[in-house]
């Protein structure tokens, strides 16, 4: 027969077991909340992807219309001057 070392009376293994519970459910709340905000910058960063690719495909395409020479932002002329 093996001795027990430090035996936990029954209230204490219940109050071990509650608040483990209650970790449990406070991580599983987090981890959805962190899945939301991913979720949502994922769609902010494919929006803004999509957006980008507008701009470059029309700063291509005005290059084109001006002919041989590529578009060059060192060209442009800031508005204030």
């Amino acid at each position: 027969m093996t001795k027990r070392v430090n035996p936990m009376n029954e209230n204490e293994l219940e109050n071990r077991m509650i608040e483990l519970e209650i970790r449990l459910a406070l991580q599983d709340e987090l981890v959805g909340s962190l899945n939301d905000t991913v979720a949502k910058m994922q769609d902010a960063l494919d929006l803004q992807q999509a957006q980008l690719r507008l701009l470059y495909n029309k700063i291509q395409q005005q290059s084109e219309g001006a002919g041989d020479k590529p578009y060059s932002l060192a060209d442009e002329v800031p508005p204030h001057y």
